[in-house]
């Protein structure tokens, strides 16, 4: 029992962030506000939208959302506005245009720069080690003739 109120808890912390007293009367632009919100980062807590901080910048972020939202702008609008205003690090998951488009190759193009640079490796590598190339030399060998007949 104990474990499902604890589930219960971990579900529900996300809607403890927006108060009341900022929900707006009118469903269908709240539902706007609250899908902008969750591509918000909260600029407090950074790994964290705004819609599930509980800081007051995030508070005053929502509540800016609403307002712009309430004066009639256009999704698109209100984030622009929130990324000319804070830059674009206000957004959870950055455009993939301009400057940030080399950030978002980069990781792919290094792993794939060390998965060839791996492949070349394993292709120029000799199969076999050069000792067991080389063979016994004459006084290895005559040791292991030694210890054969020994077993014997």
């Amino acid at each position: 029992m104990i474990r499902w109120v604890f589930i219960l808890l971990l579900v529900a912390t996300g809607a403890w962030a927006v108060e009341p007293d900022e929900m707006l009367d009118d469903p269908v632009l709240e539902e706007r506000a609250r899908e902008l919100s969750k591509g918000l980062r909260c600029l407090v807590c950074r790994n964290e939208s705004i819609d599930e901080s509980n800081a007051e910048l995030a508070r005053d972020l929502r509540i800016l959302v609403r307002e712009r939202l309430v004066a009639g702008d256009t999704d698109e609008e209100v984030i622009d506005f929130l990324v000319t205003r804070f830059g674009e690090y206000v957004l959870l998951n950055p455009q993939r245009t301009g400057s940030n488009l080399i950030l978002w190759l980069a990781g792919p193009a290094a792993l794939l720069t060390a998965g060839g640079v791996f492949a070349a490796y394993m292709r120029r590598r000799p199969t076999t080690p050069k000792s067991a190339q080389a063979g016994l030399s004459v006084d290895e060998q005559k040791k292991l003739a030694e210890l054969l007949e020994d077993d014997t």
